[in-house]
């Protein structure tokens, strides 16, 4: 097991290198300047989208605008802000948070092309049901000749789509709080997903819609609560963030300093497992969305990252950062950090917030995670035999709770890494559509004045 842990850690170091964090970083910028910043100025109109005002039951699709943003926030919401960061903390230094805001703000971006593409290409599956995500719109919007791509998306998109972090945080937590072993854990979490993730996408965006919700608000109301209370640290803390971005130091609790390109890596790599912006996976629930109008799906997947990692992982690397806790720390234990946190600034009840919190977490993402590796599954192999995927779905939620955390990290890591390329050469490539499409969308839009041009 610990030649395989050294093999994941060498692995994930070098798919993670200098071209994918450009490509990122990078492709993000551009397309955020080619729309002429349309994240920050279609904010009002996704509002109206969002409240069903163009909802239309007749169009094609199987979920509306709400539950395709509440599907793929279950899985972007969850570990990734709870558990994630802490691991950004422990492994780049506060510094990581602030290439995680960066990434986040490009990534409502390279959101909105990406899911403007899932409505945009769509294709049928081997059941002659309508399906969006970046297989269909490599092969479709492409041609046939970037078929490989798509191929080697799926592929590394149902291994990279398991849920094994999150199995593994939750059984973390219910072992350290509660002494449960990690194989109950696992057990447990086998059943309860089966319920949801058998019954498709409609149970699995139902249970999603009103989860998400729920589980946010009260993970935002403890957070601001230890934010409050801990108020005098805050303008340090954003000081020793800027600071730590570009400087290195201060990783581990001050014991280690570490290159600024490790902070960079760090960051930008905890934000796309956080947000998902550039991965490819959020397309594949937006192009579920029912709508004949591919940009206003595009609209509403842009605030996703800002949701994600602005606001709800900004709090959680405060509330860490304000208790001290994370000096020092050098393993990857990522939400017994943040549990820890938690209990230092409310007490036991803390902990146990924080418990049920990172359960709900990390069922919803479980829920939303089994949808986007049967997408895959089903592009190479037929959906008529995703039955299978869906064992092999839950078998890896055991495999998650009794291995390591840093073999989880690193294997999951490694195909978001894969995922991540032929997804973003695919949005730049097919972005002056997105924009054609953008200009007509908005020149029969009055209620919005978002800018018309990408020219």
């Amino acid at each position: 097991m610990g030649n395989l842990e050294q093999i994941f850690a060498s692995t994930v170091d070098w798919v993670w290198g200098l071209p994918l964090q450009v490509l990122l970083l990078g492709g993000g910028a551009a397309l955020l300047v080619y729309s002429r910043f349309l994240p920050f100025s279609g904010l009002n109109h996704i509002k109206d989208i969002l409240l069903g005002k163009f909802d239309n039951p007749n169009d094609p699709g199987e979920i509306s605008h709400f539950q395709a943003v509440s599907t793929a926030l279950a899985s972007t919401v969850g570990m990734g802000n709870i558990g994630g960061v802490a691991i950004a903390i422990t492994q780049g230094g506060p510094g990581a948070l602030f290439w995680m805001w960066l990434a986040a703000i490009l990534g409502m971006a390279t959101k909105f092309f990406t899911c403007t593409l899932a409505v945009m290409y769509r294709g049928k599956d081997s059941m002659g049901r309508i399906q969006g995500g970046p297989m269909y719109y490599i092969e479709v919007g492409l041609g046939k000749r970037f078929r490989p791509l798509a191929i080697l998306f799926a592929l590394c998109g149902m291994i990279g789509c398991l849920s094994l972090f999150q199995a593994n945080q939750v059984a973390e937590i219910l072992h350290t709080t509660y002494q449960v072993p990690h194989s109950v854990t696992g057990i447990t979490s086998v059943l309860i997903v089966s319920i949801v993730i058998l019954g498709g996408v409609q149970r699995i965006a139902k249970v999603a819609s009103g989860l998400v919700p729920t589980m946010c608000v009260l993970y935002l109301l403890a957070a601001v609560y230890i934010v409050a209370i801990n108020y005098q640290t805050v303008p340090g803390i954003l000081t020793q963030i800027f600071h730590d971005a570009f400087t290195g130091t201060a990783a581990l609790g001050g014991a280690a300093g570490i290159g600024v390109m490790t902070v960079i890596r760090t960051g930008v790599k905890r934000a796309a497992f956080s947000n998902e912006a550039g991965i490819g996976t959020a397309p594949m629930a937006h192009g579920a969305a029912k709508t004949l109008e591919p940009v206003r799906e595009g609209l509403v997947a842009m605030i996703e990252p800002l949701i994600d990692t602005v606001f709800i992982c900004s709090l959680t690397a405060i509330v860490i950062l304000s208790s001290g806790q994370w000096r020092g720390v050098g393993d990857v234990t990522g939400v017994s950090l943040t549990a820890g946190a938690f209990e230092a600034a409310m007490g036991p009840f803390g902990r146990f917030a924080l418990v049920v919190i990172v359960v709900c977490f990390g069922s919803s993402t479980m829920f939303g995670y089994s949808y986007y590796g049967k997408k895959c599954f089903g592009y190479l192999f037929g959906f008529e035999h995703a039955r299978f995927y869906d064992l092999v779905y839950l078998f890896s939620l055991y495999v998650g709770a009794v291995w390591t955390a840093g073999m989880v990290v690193n294997l999951i890591d490694t195909f978001y890494a894969l995922m991540t390329f032929p997804n973003m050469l695919a949005a730049l490539l097919l972005a002056p559509k997105v924009m054609s499409a953008a200009r007509d969308y908005f020149s029969r839009s009055p209620r919005t004045s978002i800018p018309t041009s990408g020219q």
